[in-house]
C-alpha cells in the first residue's frame, strides 16, 4: 500500500499552460540493508518492492521527468531505476554531485533553479529533506523512503504531491 497526500494538483493543461512551469520530484533512496550485511548497503528485499511501488505511484501522476539524477551510491541508483523503468526510459540518467547525505542542500537547489526541464533527485537523508525544505519553507521534508513531487511557477517552488511507502504486502 503506498499513502499518498495531494497538496494542490495541478492539471497537466494548467502546466502547459506556462513555459515557466516545471516540477521537480525529490526521493530518499528505499530501504537497504545495514552496514554490517554488505558495505555497499545495496537495497533490501523490501527496498527493492519499495522502489517498484513507488516508481509505479509517481507514474500515476503523469509526471515523468527529463532527467533522473541519483547521488551514485548503490542504494540510490538501485532506487532511481525503477522511476527510469515507469516514468521515462528515455530520461537523462546520471550520477550527480550534490545528493550525497552529508552535501549542502544549496549546491542542488541551484542547479534545479537554473534546469529547464523536470528533474528526479534520488538522494540521502537529511541532504534530500533539507532540500525539500530550501526548495518550499514549510514544507516537512521528505518522508523516509518516499517522495514529494513540486512545481515550480514564477513565485516558486511548491509541494503538489507526497508518497510514502505504507505497508507493503
Amino acid at each position: 500500500m503506498v499513502e499518498t497526500t495531494r497538496i494542490a494538483p495541478q492539471s497537466a493543461r494548467a502546466r502547459e499552460g506556462s513555459p515557466t512551469r516545471r516540477r521537480c520530484c525529490l526521493v530518499h533512496h528505499a530501504d537497504a540493508v545495514g552496514p554490517h550485511v554488505d558495505a555497499q548497503r545495496p537495497l533490501s528485499e523490501r527496498g527493492l518492492q519499495q522502489a517498484e511501488a513507488m516508481a509505479a505511484a509517481l507514474k500515476e501522476t503523469g509526471f515523468a521527468p527529463a532527467a533522473i539524477w541519483h547521488s551514485g551510491k548503490l542504494r540510490a541508483r538501485q532506487t532511481a531505476e525503477p522511476y527510469l523503468r515507469f516514468c521515462n526510459p528515455f530520461a537523462d540518467f546520471r550520477m550527480v554531485r550534490g545528493l550525497r547525505s552529508e552535501d549542502p542542500p544549496d549546491w542542488i537547489a541551484l542547479e534545479l533553479d537554473a534546469e529547464a526541464r523536470d528533474i528526479m533527485a534520488v538522494g540521502h537523508m537529511p541532504s534530500i529533506s533539507l532540500l525539500a525544505e530550501r526548495l518550499s519553507p514549510g514544507c516537512s521534508g521528505v518522508p523516509l523512503n518516499g517522495w514529494v513531487l513540486f512545481e515550480k511557477d514564477d513565485d516558486g517552488w511548491k509541494e503538489i504531491e507526497r508518497r510514502t511507502p505504507g505497508r507493503l504486502t
